[in-house]
């Protein structure tokens, strides 16, 4: 049997019945290591590269990759997920060869188009983690990347301080060059954008600037919201975004609010703005930390195991935060001799390092009681079997502050609520999807720790 093919078929498979964004994070990287027929039956090992997606497999798609598996082989099938990376095959090519020459010169030209650019060749789709909570926005990206100028013109992308806004906008200035090296990509602030018009109108050279910004086939803008309140800026701006939109060019732009909160910028710049594609990025659930942590991780050459993984990301809340902690866990590491630890890693949490808001001091009686009141619900109501709307949802916000919020085990979980894990897993990633789209239920969750915390309801 070919083990390739016949992954590659129930692959197809499974790709019907999860989102590409959950598709590609968590089934891409596996393969088939060994299959082996017994009396009636298949006995089927799969491969993943890290524990943390074995986990993730094993907890929410282990029904359906067996389900696929014994559709696709036609008996029932027994399933074991493991670590373990596939296998390369091993291809030796002659240095010599002109078809290397030419296949190094092609590099040598994609680097040169990649610097030239501004873009940063690290922050790709490929190790950009993917949740609810920015799946919307990283869908939107790599079709822009795919197509430019014509899939969602302009695209807007906004969210708080260090949710990866910047990364995704990297990873589609990559991949625009990676499929056309012949492209004119610019990547930049909004402070530079402004800084270089200023210059243009000092030293007289504004067509210059205007060569620069409106011949390019991808327009990147960093932080857009830094032109806000410059009349000479904006108005360039504006000449800028109708020439490169009229020639079919893209305009992705990053900021921390959306346009029509953004003071004192232009309404007809707010119109085009909102002419495109909206997508907001909101701060990663628990899950989606984790994931970054082994992202970063193993680019610093480190493999942390699972307990280390959510004890950090169960402490630290956003990316950025993670990545900087990553570096020093791994130079306090190598300057003390130290090996990485879970009391290593924990000393290092406890000098300082801001708390995720899983951390918040409270317990779980005292988030019932917040829930209750924020949504004026009695107790008895809210942990009974009522399946109304009315006291369902408020449930499942419950189920979700407590996992995510006071970081609690799925099981501890049920058993505060009355319910199995199953179902306190199905409450959070509804919620979680919920919250990426909704700010409602934002401001609900919000709403509850304030309540948790002493303070009044905004």
């Amino acid at each position: 049997m070919d083990k390739e093919a016949t992954w590659k078929r129930i692959l197809e498979g499974i790709k019907v019945s999860v989102s590409p964004a959950i598709f590609s994070t968590w089934f891409s990287q596996t393969h088939i290591v060994n299959i082996k027929k017994e009396k009636e039956s298949f006995s089927v090992e799969i491969g993943c590269p890290s524990s943390f997606i074995k986990n993730t497999l094993e907890n929410r798609y282990f029904g359906i990759i067996q389900d696929a598996l014994s559709k696709e082989l036609g008996e029932k099938t027994s399933l074991a997920i493991n670590v373990k990376e596939a296998l390369k095959k091993q291809r030796q090519e002659n240095m010599s060869t002109p078809l290397f020459n030419i296949k190094k010169e092609k590099e040598d030209s994609l680097k040169k188009e990649i610097a030239v650019s501004n873009i940063n060749p690290s922050l790709s789709f490929e190790n950009y983690a993917v949740s609810s909570s920015n799946q919307m926005a990283w869908a939107a990206s790599e079709a822009v990347s795919k197509n430019p100028g014509s899939a969602y013109n302009p695209l807007f992308i906004w969210g708080g301080v260090g949710v990866g806004k910047t990364h995704l906008m990297n990873a589609v200035g990559l991949g625009i060059i990676k499929k056309n090296s012949d492209s004119k990509v610019l990547f930049c602030t909004g402070e530079y954008f402004t800084n270089d018009i200023v210059e243009g109108i000092r030293s007289r050279s504004t067509q210059k600037f205007r060569n620069k910004y409106r011949k390019l086939d991808a327009l990147l803008i960093d932080d857009v919201q830094f032109i806000a309140g410059k009349d000479a800026v904006q108005e360039e701006f504006f000449h800028t975004f109708n020439a490169l939109v009229a020639s079919g060019s893209q305009i992705v732009m990053t900021s921390d609010k959306p346009p029509h909160e953004i003071s004192k910028l232009e309404e007809r710049l707010r119109s085009r703005f909102e002419a495109g594609l909206i997508v907001d990025i909101s701060q990663p659930d628990f899950e989606l930390r984790c994931a970054i942590v082994q992202i970063k991780s193993k680019e610093k050459g480190i493999e942390l195991p699972m307990d280390i993984v959510q004890l950090i990301a169960g402490n630290v809340d956003s990316p950025r935060r993670i990545q900087g902690f990553i570096v020093r866990i791994v130079s306090e590491s190598k300057l003390k001799n130290i090996p990485i630890t879970e009391d290593f890693v924990q000393s290092l949490l406890g000098k300082g390092v801001e708390k995720s808001n899983g951390s918040i001091n409270i317990n779980p009686n005292e988030a019932i009681s917040s829930v209750c009141k924020y949504f004026s619900i009695k107790k008895t109501d809210l942990l009974g079997d009522s399946r109304a709307r009315s006291v369902a949802r408020p449930r499942q916000i419950l189920m979700y502050f407590l996992r995510t919020e006071l970081n609690l085990p799925l099981q501890e979980v049920g058993g505060i609520v009355g319910r199995d894990h199953t179902t306190v897993m199905h409450a959070v990633d509804k919620v979680t999807s919920l919250a990426s789209k909704e700010m409602q239920i934002r401001q609900d969750v919000l709403g509850i720790k304030n309540l948790c915390l002493g303070t009044k309801v905004g």
